[in-house]
């Protein structure tokens, strides 16, 4: 298996006649749960917690009728499978995150990643995907993201695609190296809450090619609704409630122009750097 094949991003589309804009029904139930969380938060402290207000076009005008709330029953009695990632690639090892949710995973409302050019908060539903947020909180609590960069930015332009990449430790971001995009921590996972188109805000997990059911660590930010024509393979996992701008300012710096003749338009993942550095400093899970 090459470096190539071992890379976790969603796939270039083959056409850009053929791509669609719009929000399926999957992306609105999602809005739609989180919404929930958001009106449940403002009752318990009396002030409005805004929805993506910074990503507009990720919240529909029209909600529809919110997902009834997980029981805290139901989510103790879930169990996850984390397994050895086998493919050989670059690895940041922490352990494995433990099967069942604690406490803190299941009434956990946002995930904010602290950056050089200031914090995203991403609104995220345990309900929705259990073992996703299990595993981001097990991450977050090792450290594991401190002082990571984003390695990935695509843009329509280039790519037929506006995301930005991160969650590679191993990465340096630097749009030369080709290894950039294959890290993760030792371990994959089952893909969850399958569906969504993946509209402005929406964050959801990378794994590589046709590799279903193994994510790792690795994450992206859509910061554009015309990434419809993804395919629907991709475990979405919360929305942007604050932060786009930072999300935007690095999308319009756009690409690194590799030197010795790397070819920045290429699918590969490690091509495609921002030009404008995005560091983390810290996750955490609140």
């Amino acid at each position: 298996m090459t470096d190539t094949d071992r890379q976790q991003h969603p796939a270039r589309p083959r056409s850009k006649a053929k791509r669609t804009i719009g929000v399926g029904l999957s992306v609105l139930a999602l809005v739609g749960s989180l919404a929930a969380c958001s009106e449940a938060k403002n009752s318990a402290d009396g002030a409005p917690t805004p929805l993506p207000s910074d990503a507009p076009s990720a919240v529909p005008s029209e909600l529809p009728e919110a997902t009834p709330t997980v029981k805290e029953s139901d989510l103790r009695k879930v169990s996850c499978e984390y397994r050895k990632d086998d493919t050989d690639s670059p690895a940041k090892l922490v352990g494995f995150p433990p099967k069942q949710l604690s406490k803190a995973v299941i009434n956990a409302k946002t995930m904010t990643i602290y950056t050089n050019l200031g914090n995203i908060v991403i609104d995220i539903a345990p309900g929705d995907t259990p073992c996703t947020i299990n595993s981001f909180a097990f991450l977050a609590s090792k450290k594991f993201f401190d002082n990571t960069v984003c390695h990935r930015l695509t843009t329509i332009e280039t790519n037929g695609l506006g995301l930005l990449q991160c969650g590679d430790p191993q990465a340096k971001g630097d749009g030369e190296n080709p290894t950039d995009g294959t890290g993760g921590p030792g371990y994959l996972f089952p893909d969850e809450n399958l569906g969504p188109q993946y509209a402005r805000g929406v964050v959801f997990m990378a794994q590589g090619g046709e590799a279903a059911n193994s994510n790792g660590s690795q994450f992206v930010i859509s910061y554009t609704d015309e990434n419809a024509q993804l395919p629907q393979a991709y475990t979405p996992f919360g929305i942007v409630r604050k932060g786009m701008e930072i999300v935007d300012k690095v999308a319009k710096g756009g690409v690194n122009t590799a030197k010795d003749g790397v070819d920045i338009t290429s699918d590969d993942g490690g091509s495609n750097a921002p030009k404008i550095k995005v560091q983390i400093k810290t996750i955490r899970i609140s």
